[in-house]
Order: C-alpha cells, then sequence, then structure tokens
C-alpha cells in the first residue's frame, strides 16, 4: 500500500503533544513523528490517514503533501499547481477550493497566487479529463491547501475538511467557546487520566468536560462527522467502515449508578443546560456531571483529590470585551455577586473592569486553599501576573495559543492555608 508525508497543523505550542498522540495512534515510536513548527510530519499509508482523522483529538487538520517546489513569479506558482497529477486524487465532477497559508511570501497578492494554484489544478484535470471541475469556496468536495514560504510552494491534499476541532457533537454554545482540540491539548499538557477527578469549575458550554469523558470512555473525537477523504478517488469504504466498527467496539460506557470522575459547573443555569446537551450528543452524559454554582462557592466533587482544569474569563478572548463586561456585570448583580462572576449567562468571558477581575482571582485562590487542598489547578490565561492575582506560585507554566491570543497554561500544586509551600506570599 502506498505511504504518503502527512502533515498535521496544531495550535502553537501543541506540537509535542500531537506528536507523542500521533504516534501512539500509529503504533509508532516516538522518533517516527518530526515535530516542525506549528504541526508534525508523519509518514502513513490509506487507512492510517483515515484512522488519523477517526482518532485525532489535537490537530486541526491531516494533509497529505503532493508538492514541495521553489517559485519566484506567479507563473512559477502556475507551474507547481499544474505538475500535480490531479486526476489521480479527483475528478472534474468534484468541486474543490484552494485554501491559501503563508510566511514571508515575497508575492504582491496571495489572492492572485491562490488563483494561478487553482488554474493549474482546473487546467491539468482538463488536459486529462476534457472537463474541468467548479469552484466552490462555501461547500467543496475537495479542499486544496497551498503553503507559501520565503522560497518554496508546498501543495496538499485536505483530507479532513472541515477543521477537526468540529466533533459534530457541539450544536449548544455561548458566543466565545473553546475550541475543542484546544480542550484536548489543555487535557494533554496535564497529564491527566481518567481514573483521577477533573473538575472544570467555570465549564460554560461543557468543552474540557466533554473531551474529558470522551477520553475516559474511548470514544474517538471523529466518531460523529464526516471527512474530506471520502470523497477521493482512491477512498475505500469498506475499509473505512471496518475502522468504525473497531473504534465502536472499544467504547466503554461507565455502569449505570456509578459516580462519574469527570465535573463541571458553571455560574450561568443556561450555560449548564448547553453542556448537558452537548454531553447528550457526544454520548457521554452517563460519564460525567454538570452542575450550576458559582466558582467561589462549590466545593470539591469528589473525596480523591484531581485535577483542576479552567479556561477562565478575560475579555480578550472576544472582540466586545465592553459588551461582555456589561454583561457579566448585569448577571453578577442579579445574584447578588458583582465581583465574582466566572461566566456569564451568554458564555461570554470578561468583567466589568480590572479590579472586578483581580479579586476574583483573589478570592478564588483563597476559597481552592480552603477547600482544594490536594488538587493540582492548572488555568489558560493570557495573563502572565495571574499568578500573582491568585497569591499562589505556579509549579509549571506551558506555552499554548487561543487562537491568535499568546497564552500561558499555569499550573499550581493546591495546599491548604497556612502551608507555606503553595502560598506566593510565603
Amino acid at each position: 500500500m502506498n505511504s504518503f508525508q502527512l502533515f498535521l497543523p496544531c495550535a502553537a505550542g501543541v506540537e509535542p503533544f500531537l506528536a507523542v498522540e500521533v504516534a501512539q495512534i500509529l503504533n509508532e515510536v516516538p522518533e517516527a513523528v518530526g515535530v516542525v513548527r506549528g504541526g508534525v510530519r508523519v509518514e502513513a499509508d490509506w487507512t492510517e490517514m483515515m484512522q488519523l482523522n477517526l482518532q485525532v483529538r489535537l490537530a486541526q487538520r491531516v494533509l497529505i503533501q503532493l508538492s514541495d517546489q521553489p517559485y519566484r513569479t506567479e507563473d512559477d506558482v502556475y507551474a507547481a499547481a499544474f505538475d500535480v497529477p490531479w486526476g489521480d486524487w479527483f475528478t472534474p465532477k468534484q468541486r474543490f477550493r484552494v485554501d491559501v497559508t503563508a510566511q514571508h511570501c515575497p508575492l504582491k497578492s496571495l489572492n492572485f497566487a491562490a488563483l494561478r494554484v487553482k488554474d493549474g489544478v482546473v487546467d491539468r484535470l482538463r488536459e486529462v479529463f476534457g472537463a474541468r471541475p467548479d469552484v466552490d469556496t462555501h461547500n467543496p468536495h475537495v479542499r486544496v491547501h497551498a503553503h507559501f514560504d520565503a522560497t518554496h510552494l508546498t501543495l496538499y491534499m485536505d483530507t479532513s475538511g472541515e477543521p477537526l476541532f468540529k466533533r459534530g457533537w457541539r450544536e449548544d454554545k455561548g458566543d466565545a467557546p473553546l475550541k475543542e482540540t484546544l480542550a484536548a491539548a489543555m487535557l494533554a499538557a496535564t497529564g491527566w487520566t481518567p481514573d483521577v477527578p477533573l473538575y472544570d469549575p467555570c465549564c460554560g458550554s461543557g468543552t474540557i468536560a466533554i473531551e474529558a469523558a470522551q477520553i475516559a470512555c474511548h470514544i474517538p473525537p471523529g466518531l460523529l462527522r464526516r471527512f474530506a477523504f471520502s470523497n477521493l478517488v482512491e477512498f475505500q469504504p469498506v475499509e473505512w467502515q471496518r475502522l468504525l466498527s473497531e473504534a465502536k467496539s472499544r467504547v466503554v460506557m461507565p455502569p449505570a449508578g456509578t459516580a462519574p470522575l469527570v465535573f463541571g459547573s458553571d455560574v450561568s443555569f443556561r450555560m449548564v443546560d448547553f453542556a448537558q446537551r452537548n454531553a447528550q450528543r457526544a454520548g457521554v452524559a452517563q460519564a460525567l456531571e454538570f452542575r450550576g454554582g458559582d466558582a467561589l462557592q462549590r466545593l470539591p466533587p469528589s473525596v480523591q483529590p484531581g485535577v483542576l482544569l479552567m479556561n477562565p474569563p478575560y475579555g480578550e478572548r472576544i472582540a466586545a470585551a465592553g459588551v461582555a463586561g456589561q454583561r457579566a456585570e448585569a448577571v453578577a448583580a442579579q445574584r447578588g455577586q458583582r465581583d465574582r462572576v466566572c461566566r456569564e449567562a451568554a458564555d461570554v468571558d470578561g468583567f466589568a473592569d480590572a479590579g472586578e477581575g483581580d479579586a476574583f482571582f483573589s478570592r478564588l485562590g483563597t476559597h481552592w486553599k480552603h477547600h482544594f487542598g490536594g488538587w493540582s489547578a492548572w488555568l489558560l490565561t493570557p495573563d502572565l501576573k495571574l499568578p500573582g492575582k491568585l497569591r499562589m506560585k505556579a509549579a509549571r507554566r506551558v506555552p499554548m495559543w487561543n487562537g491568535p491570543i499568546e497564552c500561558r497554561l499555569f499550573r499550581f500544586d493546591l495546599t491548604a492555608l497556612g502551608q507555606r509551600h503553595g502560598d506566593a506570599d510565603a
């Protein structure tokens, strides 16, 4: 069976965790997976490519590299695209689109460069089939990805289609939801395993908890969705059905009456309802527990210490930070807790002003010291001063990007109030 050079892009900072995940899925030694900026590279055959689409949690897409050529002008771009035997991948019956990324590209217009790639694809297929495919930027069967660096054009076939963070279960969400791929990366960075309790006290629409519950139940992230590779010439439906059947056979649900180890809560009962509906669609409703409640009042959901993992409120996560602050303030006032809102009713994260946010984190740190001794807390935030606001010392900080926002995933080892070890001022 032919093998391909695959590139799996991911969020910056996630590359080493993705490399470990890919090696595990393919039963490869870690050295077989190459870590590069923005993703990983690995050699795989067609079945392994489908398996990666089905199983990988941290990657944004699975791309097959078709060509890597030097270029200087738009004519070089056209020639590189025309040289690829596109008829081996799809026919004029499939609609396609060209997606472009670039880094230090010297060309004047990326839009024109994308047009030249499109012309090369169309002319090559017309030469082979005597007909040309249609371009469809909204609902294509096939996606061609072109990446320009300073000197080379690399062409890829996108086997995923929709980005892999679209798992197929999140229909209810707020205005600034955490992407499923980033939630999975946060879980990977903590080293969490399903035998340890996991609690997100600002769960919003439930992304972190649902990802964790699916991991615990061995539910593949791609089980509910379709992939672009099903539109390609070499698609093997029988092999794909075999992979799906094997994946479904490995799903393990907790016995009825078993206490869950994955928990989430949110100050907004509307978001808790969203999270419960999302968990139902994701197939993990019986494997986790969601409740309403203020993060400054909720006590540990289990006797056994575990992992607190959260993406706490910060106004930069949304464009309309002022609106978010006003909404957060209104919700807080209604509940009589203006200075301790964890998340407002529309899942928009922000505070009315910096002082209110500082007060929230100060009180959160004190609450955890009083009630969560023995737990480890991990928080993803762009605020490098967060440890000081919590009045705790970070045991670890992992660089990670939330879209365009550079963040740190801070770890705090929680000790009871009065024990010098966990306090910043000790």
